[in-house]
This record gives C-alpha cells, structure tokens and sequence, in this order.
C-alpha cells in the first residue's frame, strides 16, 4: 500500500488564516459592511416619520429609540452570518457597531440640516454634527458588546436570546430615549434654542 500523496505546497500568492482566524479580507468586508448597515438603520427612521398623529407623541421617546437601535447595526448582522471568524472579538464587533451609529447619526444630520429645518445656524449645524453623531456611535458600540452568534441562532429560533444581549440592546434604547426626552425637554423650555 502506498503512502497518502503529501499536499502540494501553498503558492506564493494565497495566503491561508490561521485556523479560527478569519482571512484578511473578511476583516475589510465586517467593516465595509458595517458602515453600509448604518445605512440601513434610516429606514427605521423614516419608519418613524410615517407613523400616525396619535402615536407622534410617544415616538421620539419610544419608537424611535427601539427602531434605531435594532436596525443601526443591520450589517454587524450579515456579517456575523457571512464572516462569522470576522467577528470573534467583542470589542471589535462593537467598534463596528459604533461606526454603523456614526454613519446613521451624519445621515441623520445631514437631513436635519438640509430638509428639516430651514436655514439652520451654525451652532445648530455644529451641535447636529456633534451630539447626536456620539450618541448614537456610544449606543450602538453599547449595543455591540452585547452581540454575538447566539443573536443570529436567537433570529433562528435555534437559542433564547442571550440575557447580556437583551441588556446591552435595552441599554442603548433607554439612553438614546432618556437623550430625545431630555432634548425635547430642554427645547420647550428655551434652554436649548439656536434660533437667535
């Protein structure tokens, strides 16, 4: 009997990961993708703008923040499914989480300053760029550390929802809530007003 063929030797140009490593280039796509899924979570909030009148009140306060905070990290959860190696590490799946929040929060901005309020002072603009944005990167990077495998084998139906994800999620919610109460407070109150 004749020994096994030994494997060839791996060329110069391919470069397999070291087992339970993810390739380079999975590590390129989580981000790409999380950037992308900040995107995503304006869906939420334009969502949000379609609701009716009797639900407006409650919105900012509830609403909004349960919506947001689902949906701004949209690709952290393909990418879990797609490059599950990519995402091992929980201070980098909630690095990615954080820069989802951020690319939601200049979008969100962008839309404040252009379409909802009409001739915008600059220290609107500046507080509308500054504020909200680490708002909403701190709740998502929140809400990253609780995220992991067992969420996609919890959207499977596969786990129960792991108890440090659920308090991580409602965490962010009730921060981002507390914010939009806050905001709102101060602005019917005249300590925050940019329109002088």
């Amino acid at each position: 009997m004749e020994p096994p063929a030994a494997e060839p030797a791996p060329s110069g140009d391919f470069i397999e990961a070291p087992p339970g490593r993810a390739p380079a280039y999975q590590y390129v796509l989580a981000v790409l993708v999380a950037l992308v899924g900040g995107l995503l979570g304006i869906v939420g909030a334009i969502f949000q703008e379609a609701q009716t009148t009797l639900t407006y009140v409650l919105l900012p306060f509830i609403g909004a923040p349960l919506i947001e905070e689902a949906l701004k990290p949209s690709g952290i959860y393909l990418a879990m499914l797609w490059w599950p190696r990519a995402l091992r590490n929980q201070l980098f799946t909630a690095v990615l989480c954080a820069l989802s929040g951020l690319v939601f929060g200049i979008i969100e901005s962008l839309v404040y300053v252009t379409h909802y309020v009409d001739n915008p002072s600059d220290e609107f603009i500046v507080f509308r760029f500054s504020v909200p944005l680490g708002l909403h990167a701190a709740c998502s990077y929140l809400e990253g550390l609780g995220l992991n495998q067992q969420v996609i084998d919890w959207a499977a139906g596969r786990e129960k929802l792991p108890r440090a994800s659920r308090n991580f999620y409602i965490a962010a919610v009730v921060i981002h809530g507390t914010y939009n109460l806050t905001a709102v407070i101060l602005s019917i109150t005249g300590v925050i007003d940019f329109n002088d």
